[in-house]
């Protein structure tokens, strides 16, 4: 079958990669895509939100089957366009999507449907925000913009002084774009974090698989946040005791109050989590993979990932196996320099000549035929092994053999899981 697969970055090389794998998949088209998509399908140079652009795609190459990345066209409504166009396609609707399009929605569901989630309150004037937050201890709240916001629109302001220039910058000043009309001021809450992710349809959830990444981007979790700097699975601390608690406490209920809502989920389901003393809690939900934890689950996915999407596309995601493998998996990704703030494009790269496994994020070929820099996030290297302590070797191995002008990755990826006896899958 013809696939289409939305967007161009690591998680879309990831997926495109996998697909290539499947004896389902005879033809990968990839929207827009980048240089390193473009060596297991065709890229079509069309924005990832163009809904119009696409679906005329769709139509006029008569793609069995799309996959869409990024959570934006999902907000937007693909789903539902094309499905009235009669096309299949892997994506909630813009009705389920609202789980990652709007933080307050997904605090209305995950309250009726009894999920642990931090007490937050919302609002979309900055004087009531000021003075609510003024109400409370410094250093005690999140601030975060209600709509999707690229990633980075989570604060933890320290003192009153930061938390009243952001919410300022959100309501007034327009940092996050409408994304930041509303906000949450949300109670702080502290732990480790884990990414869990499960194929859903209805009130099906898949097997569930973790990761943890990293956002801040320097080492020790200093700086900026990010898109993500790096990934690793399985977390040190992921047990199959903490994964039927997950599973039973947040995954499955939110499935079942989503479909009893009439807003049904199909599609990759992301539970971003904190491990608290009171049991896991729902930082927040996620409509799509992760990037960069897809591309440390692809290598990892035994099942046939065409077949999965389809089997849920067409409403049969519970007859259709989904299995994850043993081992560990570690990426660490490479930034252009000054990322996330300016940077530069436009760089040629060398070392991509090698055996590694790199996924391409922000790439392009130039007028020579140059692979060159043409993002923040500019390539994912990948590792896999017995153990973390293997894959990371390898992942570092592989980005140590590459370079480009101002380079920039962490040196700490997947440091802390080395200490731990469970850093092995089990």
């Amino acid at each position: 079958m013809r696939v289409l697969v939305v967007g161009n970055g690591g998680r879309e090389h990831a997926l495109a990669w996998k697909l290539a794998q499947s004896e389902l998949v005879s033809e990968i088209l990839i929207a827009p895509g980048n240089a390193g998509t473009a060596a297991v399908g065709e890229n079509v140079p069309m924005d990832a939100e163009d809904v119009d652009g696409l679906l005329e795609l769709a139509l006029d190459r008569e793609v069995d089957l799309t996959i869409v990345g990024p959570e934006a066209p999902m907000v937007a409504g693909i789903a539902d366009r094309f499905a009235d166009a009669g096309l299949k396609i892997f994506a909630p609707t813009a009705s389920a999507a609202q789980l990652e399009g709007s933080k307050s929605w997904a605090k209305d569901v995950m309250s009726k449907a009894g999920v642990r989630t931090a007490q937050a309150r919302k609002f979309d004037d900055s004087e009531e925000a000021l003075s609510h937050m003024l109400s409370l201890p410094e250093g005690s709240f999140v601030i975060k913009a209600d709509g999707l916001a690229a990633g980075k629109g989570v604060l933890l302001p320290d003192t009153h002084q930061e938390a009243s220039n952001a919410i300022v910058s959100m309501i007034d000043g327009n940092a996050f774009g409408h994304a930041g009309d509303t906000l949450l001021i949300e109670d702080r809450t502290s732990g480790p974090e884990v990414s869990v992710f499960a194929f859903v349809q209805g009130e099906h959830v898949s097997a569930e698989v973790a990761a943890c990444d990293y956002k801040r981007v320097n080492d020790g979790d200093e700086g900026p946040n990010t898109g993500g700097m790096g990934a690793y699975t399985p977390p040190e601390f992921w047990t199959p005791k903490l994964a039927a608690q997950v599973r039973s406490e947040i995954l499955e209920p939110i499935a079942r109050q989503m479909a009893v809502d009439g807003s049904s989920y199909s599609g990759l389901l992301y539970a971003g989590l904190m491990l608290t003393d009171e049991g896991p809690s729902v930082i927040e939900f996620n409509c799509r993979f992760g990037d960069p934890e897809c591309e440390v689950l692809m290598p990892l996915l035994e099942s046939d990932l065409a077949e999965i999407c389809l089997a849920t596309a067409e409403g049969r995601l519970a007859e259709t196996e989904v299995n994850w493998g043993s081992g560990a998996h570690v990426c660490v990704v490479m930034t252009s320099g000054g990322y996330p703030g300016k940077y530069r494009t436009g760089m040629p790269i060398s070392g991509l000549e090698n055996d590694a496994l790199v996924f391409h994020a922000g790439t392009a070929v130039n007028e020579s035929g140059e692979t060159v820099t043409a993002g923040g996030r500019v390539l994912v290297t990948v590792g896999s092994g017995k153990d973390v302590a293997e894959a990371r070797d390898e992942a570092y191995s592989a980005a140590g053999e590459i370079s480009f002008d101002g380079q920039h990755h962490r040196d700490d990826i997947a440091e802390r899981a080395l200490c731990s006896p469970v850093a092995s899958a089990q």
